[in-house]
């Protein structure tokens, strides 16, 4: 199986997941941490341009687990998170990272938030390296083996 049929088996495999927990990620702290990784992941390559701020955008504001919010909140709250990464990339990040934290003690909630990373990550069926080491990462933050996740 190619790379490319790989990353789009996981990640619909994924989205089918976060859909049957949709009714048990309805709290406050999955919707912030939930676009904060969403934020985390369009910035990974160091650059967020327009087109990557509203494909990313749109992914949220349709995707079916996140429609437990309102749209324009959850848009409000993403580009307030890219906003503090670009103003400035390391405190921008410390700050995302704390909203993630949120759900560490959340077993559901932050397994949920990782599959959010990696169906974002792959939406455009290149779940690269940059993505992956974000996604990684959060895993280490939220106590996660990110092997559960085959990152």
């Amino acid at each position: 199986m190619a790379l490319w049929d790989r990353i789009k088996d996981s990640a619909q495999t994924m989205q089918t997941q976060l859909v049957a927990k949709k009714n048990d990620l309805k709290s406050g702290a999955f919707r912030d941490a939930s676009v904060a990784m969403c934020a985390l992941v369009a910035a990974a390559d160091g650059t967020i341009d327009a087109a990557e701020r509203r494909r990313v955008a749109q992914l949220i504001a349709t995707d079916e687990v996140l429609q437990n919010f309102p749209a324009d909140d959850l848009q409000r709250r993403f580009n307030g998170y890219l906003d503090k990464l670009a103003a400035d990339a390391d405190f921008g990040k410390v700050s995302v990272m704390q909203e993630l934290g949120k759900v560490k003690k959340k077993p559901v909630e932050a397994r949920a938030v990782i599959q959010i990373g990696i169906v974002i990550g792959g939406a455009d069926g290149d779940f690269d390296k940059t993505e992956q080491a974000v996604v990684r990462e959060v895993c280490f933050a939220l106590d996660i083996a990110p092997a559960e996740f085959d990152l």
